[in-house]
Formats: C-alpha cells, sequence, structure tokens
C-alpha cells in the first residue's frame, strides 16, 4: 500500500512539473511558475529518492552498480499476486 501510495505522489508531482513546463514555454519570465517547477522538481526528487531507498530504481536510468537489478523487483503495474 506505501508502495502505491508513493507511485501516486510521484505521478502528481510529475504532471505538476509537465504541466508548469507547458506554461513556462508561453511565460518564460513567470516568476511565480518558475518557483512552483522548483518546488515540484525538488518534491518528485525527494519521492523518487524514498522511492529507491525502499524499492528500487523507478527507471533504468537510476540503475547502479556491478549488476543489472532493473528487473528484479514486480513492475508497477503489476499485481502482488503475479510478482
Amino acid at each position: 500500500m506505501e508502495r502505491d501510495k508513493l507511485l501516486k505522489q510521484i505521478m502528481a508531482a510529475d504532471f505538476a512539473m509537465h504541466e508548469t513546463a507547458l506554461f513556462l514555454d508561453t511565460h518564460p519570465s513567470c516568476r511565480r511558475a518558475l518557483e512552483y517547477y522548483g518546488k515540484m522538481r525538488a518534491k518528485r526528487e525527494e519521492l523518487a529518492a524514498a522511492y529507491r531507498r525502499q524499492y528500487g530504481p523507478l527507471t533504468y536510468y537510476e540503475v547502479e552498480g556491478s549488476a543489472w537489478s532493473w528487473t528484479d523487483s514486480p513492475w508497477p503495474w503489476q499485481n502482488k499476486r503475479e510478482g
């Protein structure tokens, strides 16, 4: 349950960053939007770091070490019973 909650929070931060980036494409000097983007980016990194510590990498870009651990855990969309 905690894993699902963390993934939903990461997705919400991703969505907020994406939408803010689209706004900034047409309003690049909007200070409030830039600050909000920075806040969401920091929040997303904090959440992603917590996820990595508990469950492993979210993307293959985050795999570290000498073993390819990307496929060790169930995929986020897999039912826990399929695991």
